[in-house]
């Protein structure tokens, strides 16, 4: 039977690679998460730091809800906002929760 098929011997002594590889390895998956993961969130954080501290009364503004206003006042003190969604409604937020500036009209056209 070993005429057409050869004997598997198995494979002694040391694997082949180093340790220095697996450094290399290890290294480029830091670089490659830096690159991927941390640095994108890390810029998006940044953009939402500066749309925060650049708020200011008669800013339009959209929520995370979905709630689109004007902003009345800004409670520096305690980081809420009052906004006016129409002429009778008012309504009292957290700062966090603004995720964008909208242009200025755009609550006329809606």
């Amino acid at each position: 039977m070993s005429f057409f098929i050869s004997p598997a011997y198995a494979a002694g002594g040391s694997p082949t690679g180093s340790g220095f590889e697996l450094i290399i390895m290890m290294a480029v998956f830091a670089i490659i998460f830096y690159f991927m993961i941390f640095r994108p969130q890390s810029k998006r954080a940044k953009e939402q730091r500066n749309l925060l501290t650049s708020l200011s009364k008669g800013d339009e503004v959209l929520t995370s809800g979905g709630i689109v206003g004007r902003i009345t006042k800004i409670s520096d003190d305690n980081d809420y906002l009052q906004l006016s969604l129409d002429e009778t409604t008012t309504i009292v937020i957290k700062k966090d929760f603004v995720s964008a500036v909208l242009p200025k009209g755009t609550l006329k056209s809606l």
